[in-house]
C-alpha cells in the first residue's frame, strides 16, 4: 500500500494559519511557527473577551444609572431596590438608555421607586 503524502494539506493548513495573522507585527505574520503561536493566543484572547464584553457593558449601565438616580438624589441600590417594590421590571440597559436619552420619564421612575420603599 503506497504512503499518503501530507503536502496538499500541509500546505492548506499553514496558509490558513498565514491568513488568520494578516496584519500581525514582524515575523508574526510572516513565520508559520511564530503565526501559529500568535493565531493561538489571539483566539483564547477573542474568547475571554467575548465574555468581558458583557461585563463592561454591565457596568456601563450601572454606572449611568447610578447617576441618573444620584441626580434625582437617590442611590443605585435603593434605586433598584425600590423598583422591585413597585413592581417595575425594567432591565438595566432599558434603564441606562433612558438616564442617558430622556432623564425627564427617568427622574418619574425614581420619584415612583422612592415612593415605593417603606419610610
Amino acid at each position: 500500500m503506497p504512503r499518503i503524502k501530507r503536502g496538499v494539506t500541509a500546505r492548506k493548513k499553514r496558509r490558513t494559519v498565514l491568513a488568520k495573522a494578516k496584519g500581525y507585527y514582524g515575523a508574526k505574520s510572516r513565520s508559520y511557527k511564530a503565526a501559529k503561536e500568535q493565531v493561538q493566543h489571539s483566539q483564547q484572547y477573542v474568547y475571554r473577551d467575548r465574555r468581558n464584553k458583557k461585563r463592561e457593558i454591565r457596568r456601563l449601565w450601572i454606572a449611568r444609572i447610578n447617576a441618573g438616580a444620584r441626580i434625582s438624589g437617590m442611590s443605585y441600590s435603593q434605586f433598584m431596590y425600590g423598583l422591585k417594590l413597585a413592581g417595575i421590571e425594567l432591565d438595566r440597559k432599558i434603564l441606562a438608555d433612558m438616564a442617558v436619552a430622556d432623564p425627564a420619564n427617568f427622574a418619574k421612575i425614581v420619584e415612583t421607586s422612592k415612593a415605593a420603599i417603606p419610610a
